[in-house]
């Protein structure tokens, strides 16, 4: 198996209104996220890639226009949680891109949730 990855970054500010008045993420805070979307096939195209990586740029414009400063409580159904955003984003790139495998989601340099199904 082939597998590719390209890892995005974005700022947003984001509020768990769910959790109790004082856990920390219940108060309004932000983020520097890290977005790492894995593309993999068991066969290479005929210019010798899994997907070209020029083509990815359509996620970055997605990340850049949706979600880069932006509240993500306005931008998201249900929580705003890295899990919830690994799926969206694993969902919104596997429509375009039927190769892939997984997306990963950082908010912070030592926690990450991955969508992998």
């Amino acid at each position: 198996m082939f597998r590719i990855s390209k890892e995005f970054h974005f700022s947003a500010s984001h509020q768990l209104t769910h959790l109790p008045e004082d856990h920390q993420c219940a108060r309004l805070h932000g983020h520097n996220y890290i977005v790492v979307v894995e593309l993999a096939s068991p066969t290479l195209n005929s210019d010798g890639f899994v997907r070209d990586y020029h083509e990815l740029k359509v996620l970055k414009d997605y990340i850049d226009s949706t979600f880069d400063h932006r509240h993500l409580n306005d931008v998201l159904e249900g929580p705003s949680t890295a899990e919830n955003m690994a799926r969206h984003f694993y969902d919104w790139c596997q429509a375009r891109w039927p190769e892939t495998s997984a997306v990963k989601v950082s908010e912070t340099p030592k926690t990450w949730a991955e969508f992998r199904p």
